[in-house]
């Protein structure tokens, strides 16, 4: 029996045979988790077989950070801009006008207006500021063509009313960090320009995904690691890594019954379709 191991497949014969190339749509890297081992984690991620790191800003603070590590690693690492939700806070207006300015500045380098969305899981303080920061970040995605990146935790509803606002002015992107049932990600899906973002959560003993992705189409679906969070089985735990994306990439394949090289594909033109900024790259 042939064994998978960091990205390769290891052959009957011991011959090793790359896999295809894996793009990981949600990666934190240039958070102050990695500032001991950067450089070492996107190594591990090339040996892994990743190709592209898609990189969400959160807030003001993380822009400094997430451009520094794109310069250093040009058309590898790649930028969006927005404001996650849980770092809206009463300055966020302030915050909005400073990233509206630099993603209409000539020639921009974010590929997506992310990450934004609603989370009402911990805190609705600013419950009101969270749908007026995700309304004038709907309507920069809108305005400049750009995909969404969307964070929603306890907030499907919200999000789906949200959205249904917009339904028809072609916006496209990611729902990330998709956990729900399969009655939510087909409400989701009812946005065709959307996709469905699948990382380690679907790698755990008790979660719904693996239910979830048999209903779904796989060219709604994309990987992700939202690195350092939710670290995939067998690394459960520790600290996440792109270079985990390819556990949830053969994760995802067992579930589907599909081989490592057909997903790995499909959900890589996703990205590319979903991110058009990404098209000519490979």
């Amino acid at each position: 029996m042939c064994e998978s191991l960091r990205g390769h497949v290891w052959s009957c014969t011991s011959r090793r045979i790359p896999l295809p190339p894996v793009i990981d749509t949600h990666s934190h890297l240039y958070e102050p988790e990695f500032d001991a081992d950067r450089d070492d984690a996107i190594e591990r991620a090339r040996q892994a077989g990743v190709e592209h790191l898609l990189l969400p800003n959160i807030n003001r603070e993380s822009i400094g950070p997430m451009l520094r590590l794109c310069e250093q690693y040009p058309g590898y690492c790649h930028p969006m801009m927005g404001l996650h939700p849980e770092d809206v806070k009463s300055d966020f207006q302030d915050t909005l006008d400073a990233m509206q300015s630099l993603l209409t500045a000539p020639d921009p380098p974010y590929i997506a207006v992310g990450e934004v969305g609603l989370d009402f899981y911990w805190d609705e303080t600013f419950r009101k500021e969270q749908f007026e920061a995700f309304e004038q970040q709907i309507c920069w995605a809108r305005d400049l063509r750009l995909p969404l990146v969307i964070h929603a935790r306890k907030a499907q509803r919200e999000i789906v009313e949200a959205m249904k606002r917009h339904h028809d002015e072609g916006l496209t992107g990611v729902f990330h960090c998709f956990g729900g049932s399969v009655e939510e990600a087909k409400e989701l899906l009812q946005f065709d320009g959307f996709v469905l973002g699948i990382g380690g959560v679907l790698t755990f003993k008790k979660s719904p995904l693996p239910e979830v992705v048999r209903s779904v189409p796989l060219d709604r679906l994309v990987l992700e690691t939202d690195c350092p969070y939710l670290a995939p089985v067998p690394h459960r735990g520790q600290r996440n890594e792109s270079a985990f994306v390819a556990d949830v990439l053969r994760k995802l394949a067992d579930v589907l019954g599909k081989s490592v090289e057909e997903v790995e594909m499909v959900t890589t033109a996703t990205a590319e379709r979903v991110f058009p900024r990404l098209k000519g790259l490979f």
